[in-house]
């Protein structure tokens, strides 16, 4: 580990670039040794109010110092009550360790991207430079509970690194994730409405609990959503809460949003990937059919490369 360029302005441009030009290869990968370094000099030039970030871009295989996800773990938490948060951009391919990316990641009030291509580096660094580099809220929680009476089975799709035990909702010690200016987060739930007749799962032998009253309180509602953030600079979270209705229901799929609806096609894409069950019945015609109807407004080409990805799909999995 070692420093090529100590913290230099944006606008000593050529020092910057003749820097990195003269950056070669070579060695054991101490990502450790390397984090604490960014650390160090992000603190000797913090900057009160301001953005004060890490970016760190690797394959993740760290084989010199401490290499545990635990340890680094620790390690990124440990450096977060600086003030300094951290971004992570995985490169490479064979041996990228994208778990420890994300663990250190999630623990270190930051976000992870994987960079592929050209376009991709632009979208993450360029397009979305403000949502990526610019926090507006840190330990952003969402808890979902939904009324028995109107519900009767639902399931989370997607988010299994990000799954929070319900009691870690109202503390204010446990880490989350972050929000960026102009960043935007979806989360698609899949539910059985009570009576429709489609559950998968057995009833349970001695029924629903209840409330005292003898029965569901807020009856009408399909759900109740609770959201917890900090501030940047906060450590006491803040609540918002708002209860879901049929004022909130669409007539139809098609009515939805066209984000809503190829959010929707990614989700059952994923799905369909990893050969979940309950994507076992619908074809990669059915996910094109979907995200080409909602495809919208596209002016950097992000939703017409997913297009290409799930035709690639297709063609190698005989639509299945």
């Amino acid at each position: 580990a070692g420093t090529v360029l100590m913290p230099t302005k944006a606008a000593e441009k050529d020092k910057i670039l003749n820097a990195i030009d003269n950056l070669t290869p070579g060695g054991s990968t101490a990502g450790e040794a390397g984090i604490k370094e960014a650390y160090k000099l992000a603190q000797q030039s913090f900057v009160k109010d301001g953005v004060n970030r890490v970016m760190l871009a690797t394959d993740g295989d760290f084989n010199v110092g401490q290499s545990d996800d635990d340890d680094l773990k620790r390690l990124i938490e440990q450096e977060r009550k600086s003030g300094v948060f951290l971004s992570v951009f995985g490169f490479g391919h064979d041996n990228l360790n994208d778990q420890m990316m994300q663990t250190i990641a999630q623990n270190g009030n930051g976000t992870a991207a994987y960079i592929d291509t050209l376009a991709e580096a632009e979208k993450v660094l360029v397009e979305d430079a403000s949502s990526t580099l610019f926090p507006i809220a840190k330990d952003v929680k969402i808890q979902v509970e939904f009324n028995p009476s109107k519900v009767s089975e639902y399931r989370l799709i997607g988010y299994e690194t990000r799954a929070l035990n319900r009691e870690d909702f109202n503390n204010d010690r446990v880490d989350a994730g972050d929000i960026g200016s102009g960043h935007s987060v979806t989360a698609i739930y899949e539910i059985t409405p009570k009576g429709s007749g489609g559950e998968q799962i057995d009833p349970l032998r001695y029924g629903q609990a209840t409330v005292n009253n003898g029965g569901v309180a807020n009856a009408d509602e399909y759900a109740f959503v609770k959201i917890r953030y900090k501030l940047p600079n906060e450590d006491v979270s803040k609540l918002i809460t708002t209860p879901v209705t049929s004022a909130n229901e669409v007539a139809s799929f098609d009515q939805a949003s066209t984000d809503q609806r190829f959010s929707v096609a990614v989700a059952a894409f994923g799905q369909k990937l990893r050969d979940e069950d309950a994507t076992a019945k619908l074809g990669y015609d059915k996910i094109m059919e979907i995200a080409t109807a909602a495809r919208g407004a596209d002016p950097f080409g992000y939703r017409s490369e997913f297009l290409s990805l799930v035709r690639l799909a297709s063609a190698l999995g005989g639509n299945r």
